[in-house]
């Protein structure tokens, strides 16, 4: 269904292109578009839509975990011609309206895709630098940030820390610790994480146990290496968002997301705005009912 619904975008997008080329349209077009009096109506449009769609959404069954593919800060960039280094905190903006939105609706886990290890061997340093520097800014943020503690939030970094810079193991621990009490809500962000990975350091954990006989080998199951996975304390994701427009998993919770709901949109990240979130959800919903979930 949404693969359908971005076709036909492409193709009404192709049509509309082709019209401007008369002047006949792209006069009044321009005039239009140019009227503070057509923003604002579309702007009031925009909301009253999306109010409705949340109305709508909080009358079904809501996702209890939502992970999120957070790409195209850089394509961001691109496309607006600033540097690369802005797109990425154009994105750490986006996420803190996202998780506002995210507890909003109730929704208890939200775990995002960050920071993969491939970004860390092939991103050239001064772009890995720039990103460190937005991650400490934005864990410590959290670490003091009113809302986190007054909706309980708890906050936990998962992936091969061992590979990131001590200022940002530091601001990990530093908002681990200071939020360590809370129950609420769990957000988990991945850094220097794979899903390969993540599998492998798992049986890494088992084989251990086995081999000094704590465990007996038909106690291997899948339950034993969920358990040892970074992420034992969360749920399996009920829905996965991408954005920016690729279709592909691209080693993020792989053992998790077995059966999870996957929704791509092709807005880049620092452009997805709660519409986008809320039509995700409502994809959710809709294959629920029509598998009978």
């Amino acid at each position: 269904m949404g693969r359908m619904r971005r076709a036909t975008g492409r193709r009404i997008d192709s049509l509309a292109k082709w019209l401007l080329k008369f002047r006949i349209i792209s006069i009044p077009a321009n005039a239009i578009a140019s009227s503070s009096v057509a923003w604002s109506f579309v702007s009031r449009t925009d909301r009253i839509r999306t109010n409705r769609l949340k109305d709508r959404i909080k009358k079904g069954i809501v996702p209890n975990h939502v992970s999120i593919i957070m790409d195209g800060n850089r394509r961001f960039a691109w496309n607006s011609k600033i540097e690369t280094n802005l797109g990425h905190v154009k994105g750490k903006e986006k996420l803190k309206q996202v998780m506002d939105w995210i507890l909003d609706l109730g929704i208890p886990y939200l775990s995002v895709y960050a920071l993969s290890t491939e970004n860390i061997k092939e991103r050239n340093q001064e772009e890995l630098d720039a990103l460190y520097s937005l991650y400490c800014n934005g864990l410590n943020e959290m670490a003091e940030d009113p809302k986190i503690h007054s909706r309980k939030v708890k906050v936990k970094a998962v992936g091969r820390l061992e590979m990131l810079p001590d200022n940002v193991r530091e601001a990990i621990k530093n908002v681990e610790e200071k939020t360590a009490d809370y129950s609420d809500f769990l957000f988990t962000v991945c850094l220097a994480y794979g899903g390969r990975e993540e599998i492998v350091d798992a049986v890494r954990k088992v084989s251990q146990e086995y081999a000094s006989g704590t465990i007996k080998l038909e106690e291997i199951d899948t339950d034993k290496i969920s358990n040892n996975l970074y992420s034992s304390d969360m749920p399996d994701p009920d829905l996965v968002i991408r954005t920016s427009g690729e279709e592909r998993i691209s080693n993020f919770l792989l053992w998790q997301i077995a059966y999870s709901e996957l929704h791509f949109t092709d807005v880049h990240w620092p452009s997805f705005n709660k519409n986008d979130l809320y039509e995700a959800i409502e994809s959710y919903q809709n294959r629920r009912r029509r598998y009978g979930g």
